[in-house]
């Protein structure tokens, strides 16, 4: 019955607890018991709340027994990445420079929305050091495995988060998406995980790389991201970037038929001679067919880069790693890791004109996408080129070692320009290894790629599968 338990949806679950056929605090023990049975081989999370965790969930299913839940997701198990704020647990950010004997009394605004609906918080997901890797591994918690394959990486910067919903550690989780960081391992972990449009997702405190990061859901299905994200969209006046709340509930539409939609299919996103792995070329191709088969218009064609997006997003990563090493004092920098210190000391070596040249040049991208979405509504792409490499490694061979952004070059170009995008699991290589499939939509357009997902998804349905634990 537990494992049962652990694997319904958070849509599922708000059913069952309404009906009374299950309690919050039953559903809440058998995740605990999953999460406990797994952090030694996954190593998923960095903090587990056990006592705080149940507690509310007592305190949820009082309110289902008097028939008066708490917002939408009341009694839910959630994670949150261990790069945002929750009040009461430690947030070290994947760090050993992280003084962990501190005032943790603030919650961000994804951690203030997910208590005001009435989650049950059951503690912190691992991460890279300030998540500045699309791998999960850290001098502070050690290395993240893949449940499809724990000899594999789930991908980063969120795979703790992707890690523990593909194992049944909770249906819904918060991540972060810098350059990628949902949708990489979401596409390696076989789950679905959502960027929305820049600002819809209110984020605090800010980082040196604000202007390009995301917060969002990772779950197993679409309409567990519509619900969570209606969610963490709600507003929040400490984000300065945060666009207007428009009280979209974006659970509406999502079974809205696919005929007339106009997609792009992309196997290259435009980034010149991508080297793509021939299983993820091939299930991404039979996505697009299948696109076709559910009525929308899919053509070929790609996006084109007025300049280099990975030269554009190199210098701005650069420079957020130089002001973030620089923001601390010499005792905490010798603590950082060598690839963070390595990306700071290419930042500080940036004169003005090259970082303004490169703002200059992420709004020339920017606009040339916003051309390309004139005609179509949908682009799809593989979320990556590879398949899920050995966990503890940096990237998937020697063949990246010169450009390091050349296995997720599909990913950054999307936090460049703001556009909403996810990754819907579309397959599995013949080794059972989760194949991504990137749905990226227009500016504001995040119902859209909702409800392509949730279209595809029923088509396709590969989130039914789940690992051999």
């Amino acid at each position: 019955m537990s494992d049962n338990l652990t694997r319904l949806s958070a849509t599922d679950l708000i059913e069952v607890y309404r009906s009374r056929k299950v309690s919050p605090v039953d559903v809440c023990e058998a995740v605990l018991g999953r999460i406990a049975e797994t952090q030694d081989s996954l190593n998923a999370f960095v903090t587990v709340d056990g006592e705080g965790a149940l507690a509310a969930a007592r305190n949820s299913e009082a309110r289902w027994r008097a028939g008066e839940p708490r917002g939408l997701i009341d009694g839910v198990p959630t994670s949150i990445k261990d790069l945002l704020l929750a009040k009461g647990m430690p947030t070290l950010r994947g760090s050993l420079s992280v003084d962990r004997e501190q005032s943790w009394n603030e919650d961000s605004p994804a951690a203030a929305r997910l208590r005001e609906h009435g989650a049950v918080i059951l503690g912190k997901t691992t991460t890279p050091e300030f998540g500045h890797k699309a791998v999960t591994d850290s001098p502070l918690s050690g290395i993240t495995r893949n449940p499809w394959d724990p000899d594999k990486t789930p991908g980063g910067s969120s795979g703790g988060a992707a890690a523990a919903v593909a194992a049944g550690m909770g249906p819904l989780a918060v991540g972060t998406d810098g350059g990628g960081s949902i949708r990489i391992p979401s596409s390696f972990s076989g789950i679905f995980g959502i960027k929305a449009t820049f600002g819809r997702v209110p984020s605090y405190p800010g980082t040196p790389n604000s202007s390009v990061s995301h917060v969002g859901p990772m779950t197993r299905t679409v309409a567990d991201a519509a619900l969570m994200l209606t969610v963490l969209s709600e507003p929040d006046w400490r984000d300065w970037y945060a666009l207007p709340h428009d009280g979209t509930d974006y659970r509406a539409n999502l079974e809205e038929p696919l005929s007339g939609v106009r997609v792009a299919y992309s196997p290259t996103l435009g980034m010149g001679d991508v080297a793509i792995d021939a299983e993820v070329r091939a299930s991404t191709y039979e996505a697009a067919k299948t696109f076709e088969d559910l009525g929308a218009t899919v053509e070929e064609a790609n996006p084109f880069w007025p300049h280099e997006p990975g030269e554009v997003f190199g210098v701005h990563w650069a420079m957020g790693a130089a002001a973030l090493v620089a923001s601390m004092p010499a005792e905490k920098q010798v603590l950082l890791e060598e690839s963070l210190l390595r990306s700071a000391e290419a930042g500080r070596g940036l004169d003005g004109l090259t970082v303004k040249r490169a703002e200059m040049a992420r709004v020339a991208d920017g606009l040339a996408l916003a051309e390309f979405f004139e005609h179509h509504d949908l682009i799809l792409s593989p979320t990556l080129p590879v398949p899920a490499f050995k966990a503890g490694q940096q990237i998937p061979s020697e063949a990246y070692a010169e450009n390091p952004l050349s296995w997720i070059p599909y990913t950054f170009p999307i936090n460049l320009t703001r556009n909403p995008a996810a990754s819907v699991p579309c397959g599995f290589t013949a080794t059972g290894l989760p194949i991504g499939l990137q749905v990226i939509g227009p500016l504001f357009g995040e119902t859209m790629v909702l409800r392509a997902c949730r279209t595809y998804e029923e088509a396709n349905p590969c989130h039914q599968s789940w690992p051999k634990l």
